[in-house]
């Protein structure tokens, strides 16, 4: 069974600077609860390694859409359903609203329980909290990526 997670939270920083350090996968570690790493392989796959209820997995993840400034969309390549949506939308000169919508399939007794009990979901919302107070502490952006990716194929997220 196939669950949803969607959220989003409001950034004190313009929409270039949030979509640009969104694009330093490398870096979520440093907000994302659980992730140990991720390592961009090329300009559309990612290789995850994360500690999910006490277990740890990997996959591989591939970028389907990618529009600067406005949305990243990725699936898993193998495993169990993984995918999700990353939208990025000006406030205003100073302030950008960040949405994120998961969808994904819990592996294991552990992980199911997780499901039910909306442990996903309040990690979802504590990872966009991280990452708010981690890009409001920074300067400017690590670094960016601003190419686009389309994939042919239409994507239901």
């Amino acid at each position: 069974m196939t669950s949803t997670v969607a959220d989003q939270i409001e950034i004190d920083r313009p929409v270039d600077m949030v979509y640009n350090q969104w694009t330093q996968f490398e870096e979520f570690p440093r907000f994302m609860g659980g992730v140990e790493s991720v390592r961009q392989l090329d300009d559309r796959t990612l290789h995850w390694k994360a500690r999910i209820g006490g277990v740890t997995r990997e996959w591989d993840a591939r970028i389907v859409e990618q529009q600067p400034d406005q949305r990243i969309a990725w699936e898993n390549t193998n495993g169990t359903t993984n995918r999700g949506v990353v939208s990025f939308r000006p406030i205003d000169a100073a302030h950008t609203m960040v949405s994120l919508r998961l969808e994904f399939e819990g592996e294991g007794f552990v992980e199911k329980a997780g499901e039910k009990l909306g442990i996903v979901e309040s990690r979802a919302k504590d990872d966009l909290g991280r990452f708010k107070d981690y890009i409001e502490g920074l300067r400017g952006e690590t670094g960016a990526w601003r190419g686009q990716i389309h994939d042919d194929e239409p994507r239901s997220l």
